[in-house]
Order: structure tokens, then C-alpha cells, then sequence
């Protein structure tokens, strides 16, 4: 029974595997369906076509072979009919034989059938009539039939029959009657029953090439349409992969022209297009590195005279209370924006950087709780300025992977000095988790907030939701861009979360090793209400090194997950 069982279950399996494999074939595949739809709806012409064709060939041939039986009938009838009419039988029994068997002789010479049957329609005995070839009136005569036959003496009567052979096997017959009558000695019934064996044969035999030829018909339109297919669908598969290689890079490869069909034109206007673009993008590509190699030269060359004048304004800096209140606040004012000028010519060497396509990572095992603990203390100081509170939640993330540090403080840098800026001094979260596929660092303030529209270009180079809000910090616009390129060189994701008096959430999620993003980020992007009274109301935790007993008893769900 167990067997049974696996056995149906395993057929069952292989035949939705079947199934899946058909519907996916279905969806890819033009060749396949519509090879498919052509050979269903020729299937279904040709099976019309042949039943009806059936039809009309066996009503033709029984109506044929009826109305032959009916004239061979009729003529036997009017053969019987003349010898009774003109014998006398005076009444005696001997004649009556007698002209019996001249009526049997004669239905016999003029008649195409051997089973015939002849009976008298009044009280005589059955010995005045006669049988041949095995007639049996009570398996062949219906009472229907009979009662006809005596009751009207001008038509001929016929029905259809079953006769059956020797061995006992029956076949599709017909019996005819007609009332004959003789002068002297009464009425007779006369049956004639005609085999129609030849014409079941014939039938079965037509019936059966219909359905040979339907089926050759069908395998054949079948061949016909796949050939034609392959010829249609052929050019545009390879057009297909020709359009994939030059969307992948591949701008030299070109669509083959044949002859002067549709075909051949949508290769020449795909080859014309690919000329088109070959040469935008190598033009662009030439606008792009005088691009790149206009601002890496001017920020190379900037950096002499930049060095020069940051050293000048320190130096008044350092002396501006030697100064009158004017001259000092120009001196800090003079240093405060050499410094942003320096820092936006660093971000512009990193974004030529990026352009240029030469940004490479530096990696190294390190945990993301632990650098971003180190990246809390170190802006702390600034949030002190504008009265935040930084709140710092890990709740995962202790186990080392390997990421570029450099790179991933600046991230946080980054976003923690947003949040700083724009969070109107109420309390900032920074939560640390991780599951088995990635760890992730979430950034949540409570300023002001973004609408939906403002947050999908929040990434762009030197863009501003609102162009009249003076930056506090001294960013230079490119921060978040530089940043999402961190992101994307470490295979990660930087999105945002953002509602306009909700606040700000920024949730950076990078993979472990080599294994792609896969699911939803440990941090929630879009923040719960319990997690962020968590944030609020929690003091920061103090990490102890990977492997310590303080750091394993502070996270025993996470231990399994992480390793």
C-alpha cells in the first residue's frame, strides 16, 4: 500500500513538473506556440472536415444501396407477380406446390439475393408459401412490417435489419415487402432480405482513409508551419541576441542582411541604428572623459594654490583675535569656507573617480556594530552642538565581514551629519542588526522630513529639497551621491525612508562575502513605531570585543544567525 502510494504521488509530481515545463515553454517560446495553436485548430478543421465527409459518404452509400435493393425488389415482385397471375391452380394443393416453386425459380433468376421468403396471407397452412437461403420469418418479420405488407397491396415496404452468419456473428441487412396476389388461391407476402456487408465495408474502408489522411494531413501542415516558423522566427531570435550583445557592450556586432524581404529591412534598419548609436556613445564616451579629465586636472591643480591659502587662513585664524571683531569674523569666515572648498574638491576627485570607472575596494574583516559605535563617538561632539541626542541600538552585527572601512565611515559620516543637520534637535537612532544573508545600519531622525518626490532624488549630485535651506554643516552636495556609489562598489543597497513631519530613516544594507542581497534588509526601512521608542528611551550600548562573555550573553539569538 506504501508503494502504491509513493508510486502515485511520484506520477503525480512528474506529471505538474510536466505541466510546468509545457506552461513555461508556452510563455518563452513563439516557435512552440504557435506551432501549437496552428496544429489544434488544423486538428480541429480536419476532424470536422472528416466527420462530415463520413457522413455524406455512408448516407450516399446506404441510400445507393437502399434504393438497389428496392428496384432489385420490385423486379423480382413483378416477376412473381406475372407467374401467379397467369398459373390456375384450381384449388388443389398439388398446383399450389407447384406454382411455388415456379415463383421461387423465378424470384431466384431475377433477384439478387438468396434469402427470400414467401407466405400466404389468409388461413392456410405455412406449407403454401416458401423460404430460401435460410429465410426466418420470426428473427427477419416484424409485426409492423407485416401488418403493412397485408393491409396495403400497391407499395413496397422496407426495414432495416440485422442478419446473422453461421458462426453466429450478425451484420447490417435490409428487408423489402410487398404483397403479390394469385387468381384462385389468395394473397402472399413476399420478403426479400439483401446483405449489406459490402457496403459496411466499403463505409469502414472510406472512414478509415478519411482518418489516415487527416491524421497525414495534420502531421503535415504540422511540418509545413514549423518549417515556415523556423524560417520567420529564426531571424528574429538572432535579432534578439544580436540586440542582447550590443545592450551588454558588444557595439561591433551586426544583424546579418538576406535578400530584400521585411526581414532583410528591419536588419538594415537595426544595423542602421546600431551605427547611430555606436557613434553617440562613442561621442559621449569622448565628452565624458574630457569631462572626467577636466575636473581631476583642475582639482590636481587647485590643490597648490588650495594648500596655500588654507595655510594662509589658519594662520589668520589662528591670529584673528590680534584683529577688530570685522577683520576676526572674515578670518573665521575665510577658514570656515576653505575648508568646505577643500572638502568639495575631495568629493569631486572621488566622483571623477567613480565616473572614470577606477574606484576599488579595500577590504578587510571588521564588525559594522563596532565601526559604527566608533562613528557615534565621533560625531557626537557635533550633535552636542545642535542639541541631539545620539541613540545607539545593536541588537546584531558584532561578527566581523569584510567591508571597506574607509568607505563605510563615510557613509555613516555621512548620514549621521544629515541627520544632525535636519533632525531639529530631537533624539537620532542609529540601529546595527543582521541576519544570515546581510548586515545593515539604519539611521532614523525626526526633523522635518521629505515627501515621497523630494526622497527619489535624493541621491543626485547638488540637489536640495528645499534650494533655500542654508546647509549648517558645510556639505558640498555630493555626499549621499558618493555615498550610494560606496553602497552599490560593496554589492549593497542604500534607500531611504522619508515623510514629511515623520522624520528620515537612511538603511545601508551590505552583503556577507560573496553571497548577492537576498530578501529584506535586517533593518526595516520603513520604521515601526515600537522600534523607535526604543530608540528614544534606550541609553547607548557599550560593545565589548567579538568573542568576550559580555558580548555573547548580550546577543544569544543573533550567535547562531551570525555564524
Amino acid at each position: 500500500m506504501t508503494n502504491t502510494v509513493a508510486l502515485a504521488n511520484a506520477a503525480v509530481r512528474g506529471v505538474r513538473r510536466s505541466g510546468r515545463r509545457l506552461a513555461r515553454l508556452w510563455r518563452q517560446s513563439l516557435r512552440f506556440r504557435t506551432l501549437v495553436i496552428a496544429l489544434a485548430l488544423t486538428s480541429v478543421a480536419v476532424l470536422v472536415t472528416c466527420v462530415l465527409m463520413a457522413l455524406a459518404v455512408q448516407n450516399n452509400l446506404w441510400e445507393s444501396r437502399k434504393d438497389q435493393a428496392l428496384n432489385d425488389a420490385s423486379r423480382a415482385a413483378k416477376s412473381a407477380q406475372a407467374v401467379l397471375s397467369s398459373a390456375n391452380t384450381q384449388g388443389t394443393q398439388t398446383a399450389e406446390f407447384g406454382l411455388m416453386r415456379d415463383v421461387s425459380d423465378t424470384v431466384q433468376s431475377v433477384s439478387s439475393s438468396r434469402v427470400v421468403g414467401v407466405f400466404p396471407l389468409d388461413s392456410r397452412p405455412s406449407s403454401a408459401g416458401f423460404t430460401l437461403g435460410g429465410f426466418s420469418r420470426d428473427e427477419l418479420v416484424t409485426d409492423q412490417l407485416q401488418q403493412r405488407v397485408e393491409k396495403d397491396s400497391a407499395k413496397q415496404w422496407w426495414q432495416p435489419i440485422a442478419l446473422r452468419d453461421v458462426d453466429g456473428s450478425t451484420h447490417a441487412g435490409i428487408l423489402v415487402g410487398q404483397q403479390l396476389t394469385a387468381s384462385g388461391s389468395g394473397s402472399y407476402a413476399l420478403y426479400i432480405a439483401y446483405d449489406l456487408t459490402d457496403t459496411e465495408q466499403t463505409l469502414v474502408l472510406v472512414q478509415g482513409s478519411l482518418w489516415v489522411a487527416g491524421i497525414v494531413l495534420v502531421a503535415l501542415i504540422g511540418l509545413i508551419a514549423w518549417f515556415a516558423l523556423r524560417t520567420v522566427v529564426h531571424p528574429i531570435t538572432e535579432a534578439a541576441d544580436t540586440s542582447a550583445r550590443f545592450a551588454g557592450g558588444d557595439f561591433d556586432v551586426r544583424l546579418p542582411v538576406r535578400g530584400q524581404d521585411e526581414l532583410a529591412t528591419l536588419g538594415r534598419s537595426f544595423n542602421a541604428m546600431a551605427d547611430s548609436i555606436e557613434a553617440q556613445i562613442k561621442e559621449l564616451g569622448e565628452l565624458s572623459l574630457v569631462q572626467q579629465r577636466f575636473v581631476s586636472d583642475v582639482s590636481h591643480e587647485l590643490r597648490t594654490p588650495l594648500t596655500t591659502i588654507r595655510l594662509a587662513a589658519e594662520m589668520l585664524n589662528d591670529r584673528r583675535e590680534e584683529f577688530d571683531p570685522t577683520t576676526a569674523r572674515t578670518a573665521e569666515l575665510l577658514q570656515t569656507q576653505v575648508h568646505r572648498f577643500d572638502t568639495l574638491l575631495a568629493d569631486l576627485l572621488e566622483i571623477s573617480r567613480y565616473d572614470a570607472g577606477s574606484v576599488q575596494l579595500e577590504t578587510e574583516a571588521i564588525s559594522l556594530a563596532h565601526l559604527a559605535e566608533d562613528m557615534v563617538d565621533e560625531m557626537r561632539p557635533l550633535a552636542q552642538t545642535h542639541d541631539t541626542e545620539l541613540r545607539f541600538v545593536a541588537p546584531g552585527g558584532h561578527t566581523p565581514v569584510d567591508l571597506d572601512p574607509r568607505r563605510v565611515r563615510r557613509i555613516l559620516r555621512n548620514l549621521i551629519g544629515n541627520a544632525i543637520e535636519h533632525g531639529e534637535g530631537r533624539p537620532i537612532v542609529i540601529t546595527v542588526d543582521s541576519n544570515q544573508n546581510a548586515v545593515a545600519v539604519g539611521v532614523r531622525d525626526q526633523g522635518m522630513g521629505m515627501t515621497p518626490e523630494d526622497a527619489e532624488r535624493v541621491f543626485d549630485r547638488f540637489w536640495r529639497a528645499d534650494p533655500s535651506r542654508q546647509r549648517t554643516i558645510g556639505g558640498t552636495g555630493l555626499g549621499l551621491s558618493i555615498a550610494l556609489g560606496d553602497a552599490r562598489l560593496h554589492r549593497g543597497a542604500l534607500t531611504v525612508w522619508s515623510r514629511p513631519g515623520e522624520g528620515t530613516n537612511f538603511v545601508l544594507t551590505l552583503p556577507r562575502g560573496s553571497r548577492p542581497l537576498d530578501g529584506a534588509s535586517p533593518v526595516p526601512l520603513e520604521p515601526v513605531e515600537a522600534i523607535a521608542e526604543i530608540g528614544v528611551s534606550t541609553d547607548p550600548i557599550a560593545i565589548a570585543p567579538a568573542g568576550t562573555a559580555s558580548a555573547q550573553s548580550r546577543q544569544p539569538e543573533n550567535a547562531e544567525e551570525e555564524s
